[in-house]
């Protein structure tokens, strides 16, 4: 799984027009799921992601977590982070999951983060397409990879 996590003042989903989901200050997570994924890359990045300190505390250096801030998540799926560009103009996709699979891991996702953020988070719709606006906090973005754990 690929995650690009952003720390975010707000953000939001649009689908169709209407304001799907929205999220104050927290993690704005894009989340990518490869054809290799399991359970044990969502509990691995679920823990992870609601784990790192990437919030500021009273000295303003980054030692909170979204937890600690009581902040939320906003989770959506982006099979395009498994964009291959090795070849033309076009990207590929193929290393990204089939919706066979990936829909039910998205789905644990959101259930995983929920439990381990302690309430529920708000989400993206699989496949749908999707306008994700955000007040990018700082910015802090971060990529992680759950096959590359460095």
């Amino acid at each position: 799984m690929i995650a690009v996590i952003q720390r975010v003042k707000n953000a939001s989903v649009t689908i169709e027009g209407k304001l799907h989901s929205e999220i104050g200050v927290g993690l704005l997570i894009l989340l990518g799921i490869g054809q290799d994924d399991t359970q044990e890359d969502i509990d691995w990045l679920a823990k992870k992601i609601v784990q790192m300190r990437i919030f500021s505390d009273s000295e303003q250096k980054m030692n909170l977590s979204v937890q600690d801030v009581g902040g939320d998540i906003l989770l959506v799926s982006q099979f395009t982070l498994f964009a291959s560009t090795k070849k033309g103009n076009r990207p590929s996709f193929i290393e990204a999951a089939r919706p066979e699979i990936a829909i039910p891991l998205y789905e644990k996702s959101i259930a995983i983060f929920s439990q381990e953020l302690g309430k529920p988070i708000q989400t993206g719709e699989f496949g749908a397409d999707m306008q994700v606006n955000l007040l990018n906090d700082g910015p802090v973005t971060i990529i992680i990879d759950s096959k590359n754990r460095r």
